[in-house]
């Protein structure tokens, strides 16, 4: 099952390497903005100047590479820019906790000082479950009907105060506990007016 899960992930990568932006004179653009956030659809710095209500018109429906000599420049809402970043940021999380994960799935060490060290309490069968239950939820980031992103949050998040749960001897003594149960008896109201 790991195996896989490393298969999509790398689908996952290779198809954001192909997904490349072209000019519409089929040169290649710079890297950085060859990301499927940004259309086919390049207009000059001049063009912007004169018809800028035009073009932020169609800014807010996608974005718009501007091109001013040789260099590219984006124009999209500041919403989705706050969502591209948010995306970077925690695309980079779910590769690091997807690595812990694997490699604990190899018999690997981890190191106390791994933000992600907690995922240690797990079997290797919940390690599995764990990897197969995040991929899903990433696989879901270009669906437009489910906040991937916050769902992956909850995964983590519901997994994290699971191992807290499974670490802590309080709450192993309290399951554990012998003491005998005092049934409450009914309560009795007076007269009430």
């Amino acid at each position: 099952m790991p195996i896989d899960i490393v298969c999509t992930l790398r689908k996952i990568v290779r198809k954001s390497a192909k997904d490349l932006c072209f000019r519409k004179t089929h040169k290649i653009m710079p890297p950085i903005l060859c990301l499927d956030a940004y259309s086919d659809e390049i207009v000059s710095a001049t063009e912007l100047n004169r018809q800028s209500g035009r073009i932020l018109d169609k800014a807010a429906e996608h974005p718009v590479t501007i091109t001013r000599n040789d260099q590219y420049f984006a124009l999209l809402l500041r919403e989705d820019m706050a969502n591209l970043i948010k995306g970077v940021k925690q695309s980079k999380n779910v590769v690091k906790i997807l690595s812990t994960a694997f490699s604990l799935l190899r018999g690997d060490n981890i190191s106390n000082e791994n933000p992600y060290a907690w995922l240690t309490v797990f079997d290797l069968d919940d390690i599995q479950d764990f990897i197969s239950e995040l991929t899903k939820a990433f696989s879901l980031i270009e669906s437009t009907s489910v906040n991937a992103w916050d769902l992956i949050g909850s995964i983590i998040y519901e997994w994290h105060e699971s191992a807290i749960a499974i670490s802590s001897p309080e709450l192993a003594n309290a399951f554990n506990d012998e003491t005998d149960e005092v049934l409450l008896t009914k309560p009795f109201l007076d007269n009430l007016a």
